[in-house]
């Protein structure tokens, strides 16, 4: 599967909480799935994103308990992680079959072949990147990371961004996520996100306050 196309990443950004990008226009021509590590803050910039643009919210691995009825801590202990992708991969293909809205997947989706292959066909994929010392203090704030239950936390983080980084770049956009308020990162997922639509989806480059 070819994944050359550009990606649009904000580099530079001076953390001035006052100063947001300014309001821009587009209607997303697909769901925005957002991927990244734990701790990245897929969920509460998904939350905030789809209000900004009017859209639903859905966080895969709530759905994925959901169906299964248990929590993903017992479906791995259980079941295992194999059994875990194979759930995950049913449910996020669900969920690209719903009308357009914004989808927080968990951090190991990406990895799966066929889901990164059916997330590259039916949606538009923004990598919220983060830092290792930024993961470490959003994490270690809670015990429901399965890969995180046992040894050193910041050693098991820094294999996984080895791991997992090099396929994350493969996302449609950039956007890396700093020690700021939630809401200017959102702003500059809106910004990265309009032109990459502006350059990919010109037709749906049209008048939306966001």
């Amino acid at each position: 599967m070819d994944f050359s196309v550009k990606s649009y990443e904000m580099k530079d950004y001076q953390q001035n909480t006052r100063s947001y990008m300014p309001t821009i226009s587009f209607m997303p021509p697909k769901t925005i799935v957002l991927v990244g590590l734990m701790g990245c803050g897929k969920t509460s910039i998904g939350r905030r994103l789809a209000k900004r643009l009017e859209l639903s919210f859905y966080d895969s691995d709530h759905e994925v308990e959901a169906a299964a009825g248990c929590s993903i801590k017992e479906i791995y202990s259980v079941f295992g992680e194999e059994a875990f992708r194979s759930g995950e991969h049913r449910v996020i293909t669900r969920l690209l079959d719903q009308e357009t809205h914004i989808l927080a997947t968990g951090g190991g989706s990406f990895m799966n072949d066929a889901t990164r292959d059916l997330i590259k066909e039916k949606a538009i994929s923004v990598w919220l990147k983060a830092d290792l010392d930024t993961l470490v203090a959003r994490v270690s704030r809670r015990n429901d990371r399965p890969l995180l239950t046992e040894g050193n936390q910041k050693e098991t983080l820094e294999a996984l961004i080895a791991e997992r980084y090099p396929v994350y770049e493969h996302a449609d956009i950039h956007v890396q996520t700093l020690d700021e308020p939630t809401n200017a990162t959102v702003e500059r997922v809106i910004q990265a996100t309009s032109e990459f639509v502006r350059t990919h989806h010109p037709r749906h480059y049209v008048l939306k306050s966001v």
